[in-house]
């Protein structure tokens, strides 16, 4: 199972919301190029980054953060990072930007309930590199940086995104986003029944044990795992997370910390 160190940024600096609240903020770093190496040097091979001013205002703002983010990975890493980014693309342009920035995949959010058509025209002109992120409070999506709540069922729209071509559905309980309260496996298990694409799990991850529990859930489709606070608290080291989750060297893991549940 693949592990996605989360860098979320709002004003270039490199945050954490609680349950997706902007007045919940807390900064763990000012300089989001360098939380990004960071995790690099500790192991990370793929990067979730989320431009938390784009989500509002519906369209790129923290260009320059994410264009440091790619130039340390272009100088420092000495494997492959995939990079993806989400947050306010909602037009092709948008979606071009970041691509010719140096972007792997981009994640549409609120375009996927109000235009449709779009997702899959972007699906079609550039494949393997649209992913779906779908946000739901209740099982309902919200949207526009989750400040609005639809009434479409997560579950539905995962259905329809998949017929488009999408390469992955990322899959958030707001409710657990940045709670460190545990991954909701039964929202999570419903997802990955209803298509047949890659399921990326997000929201409330707080130990190796929640990371440990998702693997039940990889035969059915979940292939990967967005860790956010846990790993700026220091609760989840990311490195033992991605030898355990990530190599699947979990036996290798004491007792104490649920691995032998998975023998």
């Amino acid at each position: 199972m693949d592990i996605f160190p989360a860098i979320d940024l709002l004003d270039g600096k490199c945050v954490r919301l609680y349950q997706g609240d902007y007045a919940k903020s807390e900064v763990f770093n000012d300089n989001p190029g360098l939380m990004a190496q960071a995790w690099i040097e500790q192991g990370a091979n793929k990067l979730h980054l989320v431009d938390l001013d784009g989500a509002k205002a519906g369209q790129p703002v923290n260009l320059k953060a994410i264009a440091s983010i790619i130039e340390i990975v272009k100088t420092t890493a000495t494997k492959p990072v995939q990079i993806q980014v989400g947050g306010g693309l909602r037009t092709e342009a948008s979606v071009q930007q970041l691509l010719t920035l140096g972007v792997d995949r981009v994640i549409l959010g609120t375009v996927a309930v109000e235009q449709p058509e779009l997702v899959q025209a972007l699906c079609q002109k550039y494949p393997q590199q649209i992913v779906v992120g779908i946000d739901a409070r209740a099982g309902k999506v919200a949207t526009k940086g989750w400040i609005e709540t639809s009434e479409v069922l997560a579950t539905e729209l995962a259905k329809r995104m998949a017929t488009m071509g999408v390469a992955a559905i990322i899959y958030t309980d707001i409710h657990r986003d940045g709670t460190m309260t545990g991954p909701n496996l039964e929202a999570l298990r419903e997802m990955a029944n209803a298509i047949d694409i890659p399921v990326i799990a997000s929201g409330g991850v707080s130990s190796l044990r929640d990371l440990l529990s998702l693997l039940s859930l990889t035969s059915i489709g979940v292939t990967g795992a967005i860790v956010g606070r846990a790993i700026y608290t220091g609760e989840v080291n990311l490195t033992e997370a991605i030898r355990a989750v990530g190599e699947g060297r979990w036996q290798d893991i004491p007792p104490d910390l649920g691995a032998t549940s998975f023998a």
